[in-house]
């Protein structure tokens, strides 16, 4: 508690507010920690995305279906084995059962379409998660830091001057936690909408390629 009152008595401006975080960096160093967890996660998720489904489906599509129409469904696989995408590899479960019956041809794509749709949306709803903790971290710290400022008024005979000089410090220190923790949250939610929608973005077309792969094989098998 001393301590705390040295430093308000530093001032209640921008050097007084750091120094008050200083002397008690415990929230802030949480919500850097989940600041750290965020950026991983949304660099993690725009790299996977960005790279592994940058194959335009539709073009890819109209190149496999030409080939099977012709009855060339060995080089239509071989096409599928030049990449390891997942569309690509989508596709090529359906074309390996090709003449297997509809039933079989429907399950090795349903079975591929459920392989892919969660690493599609892995860590992205964690991100809404995140935005919530840092938002609590940060009024945690901001209900901590004036609690101590008021505990440290009521057991010290201060002058005025000194009071004001103390109450200064511990609501900096408070609402630096909010704004910490708030700014975490709003850059979570952010990209959570991004990805999120990105992410759905791309169910979406692997769901339209498996139609797309199921119908091509089927109508193909009765001609």
């Amino acid at each position: 508690m001393h301590q705390f009152l040295m430093l308000a008595a530093e001032g209640g401006g921008e050097s007084g507010m750091f120094a008050a975080i200083k002397h008690n960096p415990t929230f802030i160093l949480c919500n850097t920690v989940v600041s750290v967890v965020v950026i991983t996660i949304v660099i993690e998720r725009f790299a996977f995305q960005m790279g592994r489904y940058r194959v335009n489906s539709k073009e890819f599509f109209a190149q496999i279906k030409k080939l099977v129409v012709n009855g060339n469904i060995d080089r239509a696989i071989k096409l599928c084995d030049a990449s390891d995408y997942p569309i690509l590899q989508l596709v090529k479960s359906g074309l390996t059962h090709a003449n297997k019956g509809a039933d079989e041809i429907d399950a090795a794509l349903s079975e591929k379409l459920s392989e892919l749709r969660p690493k599609v949306e892995a860590r992205v709803a964690t991100l809404w998660s995140l935005a919530n903790i840092a938002t609590l971290i940060g009024l945690v710290g901001t209900v901590f830091g004036l609690i101590r400022a008021f505990g440290a008024i009521a057991g010290q005979s201060l002058s005025a001057a000194e009071k004001q000089n103390l109450l200064t410090a511990g609501i900096a220190e408070a609402m630096f936690n909010t704004f910490f923790g708030l700014s975490i949250a709003v850059v979570c939610m952010i990209f959570h909408v991004i990805l999120h929608s990105k992410s759905k973005s791309i169910v979406h077309d692997l769901e339209s390629t498996t139609e797309r792969v199921f119908n091509l094989l089927t109508i193909s098998s009765k001609t």
